[in-house]
């Protein structure tokens, strides 16, 4: 089944060669999402991974990371504000793996009982104690940890998204692709930049997060509280870098642009009504960037990360953008 999490080679850039062993196990349990065209929004074409069963892309990277544990593995554990938890459980269920996950006390309620119908055991903390509540279960629950980003499979498992991108769109002049722990965007970013070097390669985050844009104009991984980062609507960006995947960014990302809380509301809005597509206010930031500066990026692809939005902000959303 390969190596378990937590090896040596935890520090390592995934190659070419890595993404296309992990598309086997996510062709297993994740959809292969279309192009969509977005003539309003000018030469912009949508990979909508709001489409996923768990509605979002991090079904992925859970499919690439469990396929690699081994079979005696006990039961996995992560921390997620929803997405990633949801996809965890959603594949854990699958091989019958126990699954606990770590949740922000901020986290939306869509996306707790959603994590909660996988199957999956909730742990709720503030969310400056998530990575440490999950070190801590891993060890006194002798669970595996699989982290939402931090960790070469996951990164695979995510990268497949720009395997798809290039197998429809060729060379395309930009990929846009939203940026939190930076997972997405480094597996994304290693394959375009395999597959077609010319690709413009850029990371969105909003401006009430952007440790990302701080780090790689830095040179360094900068680190912000969380009580920073939690401003944002965006809960999917709102948490920070790591080591690896700031390094991923280091390698393979051109460019990190940010976008305000209001072109992020008017974003979702536009998506649902001109593309009829649900989007989160995270899987919303690379529209809000496109409309912004995409006079100059050409052929532009556009990665919707995910659909799990509550209701009620879907609707507060939907109402603004009349």
């Amino acid at each position: 089944m390969g190596r378990a999490l937590g090896d040596n080679d935890r520090m390592r850039l995934v190659t070419l060669a890595d993404i296309e062993r992990a598309a086997s196990a996510v062709a297993e349990v994740a959809v292969r999402t279309p192009l969509l065209p977005a003539d309003w929004a000018g030469r912009l074409r949508l990979k909508p991974e709001n489409l996923q069963p768990v509605g979002a892309f991090k079904i992925r990277g859970a499919a690439a990371a469990i396929a690699a544990l081994p079979e005696s593995a006990p039961g996995v554990v992560t921390h997620s504000s929803g997405n990633h938890g949801r996809a965890l459980g959603h594949v854990a269920a699958s091989r019958g793996l126990r699954c606990v996950v770590v949740v922000p006390d901020s986290a939306p309620k869509v996306k707790t009982d959603a994590m909660r119908a996988t199957g999956a055991e909730l742990v709720i903390v503030p969310g400056s104690q998530r990575e440490s509540t999950a070190e801590r279960l891993r060890h006194s629950e002798g669970l595996l940890l699989v982290p939402p980003y931090d960790h070469p499979d996951v990164i695979a498992g995510q990268g497949t998204v720009g395997l798809e991108i290039l197998s429809e769109a060729e060379a395309p002049d930009t990929v846009l692709v939203p940026v939190g722990g930076g997972g997405l965007a480094s597996g994304v970013g290693a394959a375009v930049k395999a597959l077609s070097p010319r690709t413009r390669v850029i990371g969105v985050e909003p401006e009430l997060a952007a440790d990302a844009a701080d780090s790689l104009r830095q040179g360094h991984r900068v680190v912000w509280s969380t009580e920073a980062t939690y401003r944002t609507i965006a809960d999917g960006a709102r948490t920070t870098l790591s080591e690896l995947t700031f390094a991923h960014l280091d390698a393979f990302v051109d460019e990190i642009v940010t976008v305000t809380e209001a072109e992020i509301r008017a974003a979702v809005g536009l998506l649902a009504r001109r593309s009829r597509l649900v989007s989160e206010p995270t899987g919303a930031l690379t529209t809000a960037a496109h409309l912004k500066y995409g006079d100059s990026w050409g052929d532009t692809v556009a990665v919707v990360s995910g659909g799990n939005v509550e209701p009620t902000l879907l609707a507060e959303l939907l109402m603004a953008a009349t």
